[in-house]
């Protein structure tokens, strides 16, 4: 046994004079703490120091020796391996010796220094420690204990995987029925702790916890009424979390599981009852739900839609008594990250206007800066998805409490109706329509409530019934909707703001072109509110603002239009610095509205234009100056440069061939090429898009570049990565119109790939739909290369095109197919109805196309006979048959 060590009293008390000044508020004082801190972990005992601090010197207050356990933590985290081996063994055997300190705030210290070193060595390098800490439970002193299982409860969370597995001999075997033993411990805390630990292991149907799960059921059922609270929060977590994996080992008690929970939602502690209200967000997911929740309805609907109201503590987190704040500049802190969806290529469909992505923003999503996940977001999201689950039936239990609600003088009651409203929207739409002409002048009125927390919620809600609104005569409810959202938008309050900002959008989605003889009265308002906002909200206008121009389109291009939105718009886009965040959203918002005017924006894309090319070669060599010097240089944040190649990609759609001088002017395809081969999927996604747009746009400078394009776009076709994969495709089949005959040396480099994609089970529709789109591109310019191949993909490729719209894609994709089927009919034989049905699909195809199918179908019918025809023929179905008939006399 080595001496033990010992501290040198001055540099002992030169550490507690840094541990003193390190909880100074003055930041520069910290600074320099940090800085000492640094220089003295050059010295090796330095952790010795800190760990004596926190276990041995109990002269000195709790706080300070808690700080020198966090500080050693940080060095672990951060050196561990660099520790000499007396240093570590030292650390170990202090904390195992004071787990079981007096005070909380220190075990709590040693417990959270314990896990730190166990996820640094992987619990192999300690095989003591957890033999020592399950040995410690026993003791009969209860700070032991307690420390012990504070201890475990950490391990356990940060390392279920890892202790689930054969590296460390399965000490789950042993300890599991060891967790068992102390729920029916007598304090609460250690009760809590078993419950939490065992808890760890259900989401991974753990074997060890599997062999106990009815012994661990009768155990919960046993504490279901426990007095602590925090004993309950677990037992609801932990039913919550086996009905997701053993379904089967509830079902039997499924009765008083759904009574117990009723209770449990309505628990006086919150944090219970929402533990306990995520129970029915997870029923909802389950098929049986409907079985087992149909006779509970009474009971549940009254209990969710109480828990919808705000809690006093939640109206002062809002500061829900201040009405006007719009004068108040935002605290940055409370402005979220946006993430920037990158350009995705899509086709049309029949149908239906702009296509949209599954609209994500729709959530209950009115007060973002509480605490984030409350009892009134978790019961009105469980009341969403159970009125999808029951659609109609729900109004039942549902419509005699909203008369009540609604019209009720208090207003945390009235808004917590409308917001049961808004969440019921989408499953009993039908069932709510005939109510509708009454609820929705109702809403509208509430949208000048003199409660700002009222106001908001109500645009929310409205916005959940745009689409039906849209449907009526736009006299009746559109425009006044309009009118009143539009008064929102420049209201005093910000939460009021944003709220309707989100809501006009919604609107702008659904009304689409309805929107266009009202356009000068929006920009209007829109406009207004550029020079009212504060940051945030800021750039969510810029949102709406895109939003509507994706909306209406082309008739956003008159001059009086352009003439309102654009100088404030670029007075925003000069103020800003190209290190600056905000130029995300405003750049989104650019793309849209370039898009949008086309011509009309030409006056301002030459700045545009450059500052997006600056800003990706600003990007790229930040990363090369950070890849060749990781400690000089940081990485740079390279969604300055997704957005901006997506801006370009918008002009280059926006302004077509009016591009042309500036892409001669810049070394656009060089950053391009290195764009295509960052290592981020996003960067490659969006370089594709704008290879596209180029190509359609001003193929003369993108043509001296293919050589050393196709073999990226080849590479690129690895359909793991959709988007990327998407894109890459589309662009191939851009290239291929216009290189022509031209294109033959590069179709060996992409056609297996695309036919092993479009062959792929599970593929997204919209990758499916650009595959054969370039398939049949690829076969027009070069059929003697792809036709043989046709056999191969004929089947998929029609499916997947016969339901999008006639447009120029589709018309060429076909063209290709019918030039491929000329060259090789053999290759089409056995799925010629296939074929039939995608003819079929077009509405109007032109002369020349037209001409295609009736001689291919023609050919068919004269090579097999009248009668075999007919007996083919006859397996059509009806529209098919008629449809050819009428169209190609066949």
């Amino acid at each position: 046994m080595e001496c033990e060590w010992k501290p040198d009293e001055q540099g002992l008390q030169q550490i507690l004079q840094l541990l003193k000044e390190s909880q100074s508020p003055d930041t520069s004082t910290q600074r320099s703490v940090q800085q000492r801190l640094e220089q003295l972990n050059q010295y090796p005992d330095f952790n010795n120091y800190l760990i004596f601090v926190l276990t041995k010197l109990k002269s000195e207050d709790e706080p300070t020796r808690s700080l020198s356990g966090l500080i050693l933590k940080n060095n672990v985290k951060a050196h561990y391996q660099n520790f000499p081996n007396g240093v570590s063994d030292f650390i170990k055997s202090e904390c195992l010796q004071n787990i079981g300190d007096a005070s909380p705030l220190i075990r709590a210290t040693v417990g959270i220094l314990i896990t730190t070193i166990a996820s640094k060595g992987e619990l192999q390098n300690w095989p003591e420690l957890l033999p020592n800490l399950c040995l410690l439970l026993d003791s009969e002193d209860y700070n032991t204990c307690e420390g012990a299982f504070g201890a475990l409860q950490k391990i356990c969370e940060d390392s279920a995987e890892i202790l689930d597995s054969d590296m460390l001999d399965r000490p789950l075997n042993i300890m599991i029925p060891k967790f068992l033993q102390f729920f029916k411990h007598s304090s609460p805390k250690i009760r809590s702790h078993a419950i939490a630990c065992v808890n760890q292991f259900i989401i991974n149907r753990t074997q060890a916890l599997m062999l106990h799960i009815d012994p661990f059921i009768e155990n919960l059922f046993a504490l279901a009424t426990d007095e602590e609270p925090e004993v309950r929060k677990n037992v609801c977590r932990a039913l919550v979390m086996l009905l997701e994996v053993r379904l089967d080992r509830l079902l039997p008690h499924m009765h008083n599981i759904i009574e117990y929970m009723l209770q449990r939602t309505q628990d006086h502690d919150e944090n219970v009852a929402l533990e306990a209200c995520e129970f029915w967000l997870t029923l909802a997911e389950q098929p049986v739900c409907k079985e087992l929740l149909s006779g509970h309805l009474a009971q549940l609907i009254p209990v969710l839609v109480n828990g919808m109201k705000y809690s006093e503590i939640d109206i002062i987190l809002l500061k829900g008594d201040i009405e006007e704040d719009e004068a108040i500049p935002d605290n940055e802190q409370d402005i979220r990250p946006r993430f920037h969806r990158s350009r995705t290529v899509a086709q049309q469909h029949e149908g239906e206007g702009i296509e949209e992505e599954e609209d994500e923003d729709d959530e209950l999503d009115d007060d973002d800066t509480i605490s984030d996940w409350n009892l009134r977001k978790c019961s009105a999201a469980a009341l969403d998805v159970l009125a999808n689950v029951f659609t109609d039936d729900l109004l039942l239990h549902i419509l005699p409490l909203l008369k009540e609600l609604l019209f009720h003088p208090e207003w945390v009651v009235k808004e917590s109706g409308i917001l049961v409203l808004g969440a019921i929207a989408e499953g009993c739409m039908q069932g709510m329509i005939p109510y509708l002409p009454e609820l929705i002048p109702h809403l509208i009125q509430c949208l000048s409530d003199k409660k700002a927390l009222v106001r908001s919620i109500t645009c929310w809600t409205l916005s959940r019934y745009a689409h039906w609104a849209v449907t009526q005569p736009p006299d009746i409810y559109l425009k006044p909707l309009m009118t009143e959202l539009l008064k929102r938008i420049l209201d005093s309050n910000k939460r009021v703001q944003e709220a309707a900002c989100s809501a006009f959008a919604t609107l702008e989605e659904e009304a689409c072109t309805e929107l266009v003889p009202y356009l000068a009265f929006i920009l209007d308002t829109l406009v207004f509110a550029f020079s009212k906002y504060q940051h945030k909200n800021l750039l969510i206008l810029y949102d709406a603002i895109g939003t509507l121009a994706d909306s209406v389109g082309h008739h956003l291009n008159q001059p009086e239009y352009i003439q309102m939105l654009m100088p404030p718009l670029i007075q925003k886009w000069n103020q800003l610095k190209d290190e600056d965040k905000d130029l995300f959203p405003l750049l989104e918002c650019l793309s849209s509205v370039a898009t949008a005017l086309q011509s009309g924006f030409l006056p301002y894309c030459e700045p545009v234009y450059q500052r997006c090319v600056n800003l990706v070669q600003k990007t790229l060599a930040q990363a090369m100056l950070h890849q060749s010097q990781p400690d000089q240089y940081e990485a740079p944040d390279k969604d300055f440069m997704i957005v901006a190649l997506d801006l370009l990609s918008g002009l280059a759609e926006g302004l077509g061939g009016t591009i042309e001088q500036l892409v001669a002017r810049s070394n656009i395809l060089t950053l391009m090429y290195q764009c295509m081969q960052d290592k981020m999927p996003e960067v490659c996604q969006s370089s594709f898009a704008l290879l596209g747009d180029l190509t359609k746009a001003c193929f003369q400078h993108v043509k001296p570049c293919i050589a050393d394009f196709m073999p990226i776009l080849g590479t690129n076709l690895n359909p793991e990565l959709i988007s990327v994969c998407n894109n890459a495709t589309w662009a191939i089949g851009e290239i291929s119109i216009q290189m022509g005959p031209e294109m033959q040396p590069y179709v060996a480099m992409v056609l297996h790939q695309l036919v092993e994609i479009i062959n792929r089970p599970n593929t997204p529709k919209t990758l499916l739909e650009n595959t054969a789109i370039t398939i049949g591109r690829l076969g027009y310019v070069c059929p003697q290369e792809v036709a043989p191949m046709l056999q191969q993909f004929i089947r998929p490729w029609c499916t997947s095109l016969r339901n999008i719209r006639d447009n120029e894609e589709k018309d060429s994709a076909f063209r290709g197919i019918c030039t491929m089927i000329s060259v090789n009919p053999g290759g089409v034989v056995q799925d010629f109805i296939f074929f039939c049905d995608a003819v079929a699909s077009w509405v109007d195809p032109n002369d020349e196309l037209r001409d295609m199918f009736y001689k291919i179908l023609h050919g068919f019918k004269n090579q097999v006979g009248e009668e075999n025809w007919r007996r083919f023929s006859d397996q059509f179905p009806m529209p098919l048959k008629e449809r050819l008939a009428t169209f190609y006399g066949v």
